[in-house]
């Protein structure tokens, strides 16, 4: 009896922390045990008998899936982004969608920030170089870098974490460019940061980061012609979306040697195929999509993210909901 008074749950991974332990107390729970995302005919049979989802980047909430789940309540994303879920579908059928906005915002930034600094001295080449047995002496031309100090950053996008790569960059010296939609004349004051047009940063930057979200206008924003026109030997950082770069284009732009290097904690597509130029490249850094991956912020995102289904179900507006129309 009281397995049918519940909301019937589906979870599509297990989650750092003790949030599914609190969600199983209160819902029918599921959850997929493997390691690997639950595959699509999988996602689409529990979708049709649950009420609740709790899904990741990797799960891929469509009009096909929706139109299978005549039951489904509510949607709710671990993650900040949601470019996996089709919100307008969702809102149409009146199915609330959740995030895990600001609580990743420190540690994303202090991961960009620590793949700048691997990139631009050459961290990763460097324990290979140990590994391998190939350091004999101390040489004055070995593994030269780039300086960091005084550089200048260009950061695509002024969101919450690229302000916070921002207040670390400052402390760097660093010279701050960025490009966005709105003007930030509070954060320039404080930061000393500069907006510009995309013509100047991609030519003035010796470092671009990108902190932009995925959609139609961001997709493929660095192609061909942009890392033409970026100044010879510069570093790209990319802790956003894998296809907001072009990834033909920039192991073209790597290989000729026009880019000094990339260090990448998200690619296009993830994983990367074992096929990629860019497994190849010896000035690429690369990261499985770990930005967050510290316990105590997935640990809250698990959290938030239970916060926001249980809310939902409910029949309230989720504490942190993409698509607050639903409630007025």
């Amino acid at each position: 009896m009281e397995r049918s008074t519940r909301p019937r749950v589906f979870v599509t991974r297990q989650l750092p922390g003790d949030a599914l332990a609190r969600l199983a107390g209160q819902v029918s729970l599921r959850v997929w045990e493997e390691p690997l995302p639950p595959p699509r005919e999988v996602l689409l049979t529990q979708a049709q008998e649950v009420e609740g989802l709790i899904t990741l980047l990797t799960d891929r909430v469509d009009e096909a899936l929706l139109a299978s789940a005549p039951g489904l309540r509510a949607v709710s994303n671990v993650a900040v982004g949601y470019d996996n879920i089709d919100v307008a579908a969702c809102t149409s059928r009146r199915i609330p969608v959740g995030n895990t906005p600001g609580v990743l915002t420190e540690t994303t930034a202090d991961f960009a920030f620590a793949l700048l600094m691997g990139l631009a001295r050459r961290v990763a080449e460097a324990d290979a170089y140990v590994r391998a047995g190939h350091w004999k002496t101390w040489e004055p031309g070995l593994l030269l870098g780039t300086d960091v100090y005084g550089a200048t950053l260009g950061l695509v996008g002024l969101g919450a974490i690229g302000t916070a790569v921002a207040r670390r960059a400052r402390g760097f010296g660093m010279r701050l460019l960025y490009v966005s939609r709105q003007p930030r004349p509070a954060l320039e004051a404080e930061l000393g940061l500069t907006r510009v047009d995309k013509a100047t940063l991609l030519a003035e930057s010796d470092f671009v980061s990108l902190h932009v979200p995925l959609n139609a206008g961001t997709r493929h924003w660095l192609g061909r012609a942009e890392f033409a026109a970026m100044k010879r030997g510069a570093l790209l950082v990319n802790t956003a979306r894998g296809p907001v770069v072009d990834p033909a284009a920039l192991a073209e732009a790597l290989a000729s040697g026009h880019l000094g290097g990339a260090a990448l904690d998200v690619t296009d597509p993830e994983p990367l195929p074992l096929d990629s130029p860019l497994l190849k490249l010896p000035n690429v850094l690369l990261a499985p999509h770990i930005a967050s991956a510290s316990h105590a912020t997935r640990g809250r995102m698990a959290s938030m993210a239970v916060d926001n289904l249980l809310a939902a179900l409910a029949g309230h507006k989720p504490p942190h909901c993409v698509n607050p129309e639903l409630f007025p």
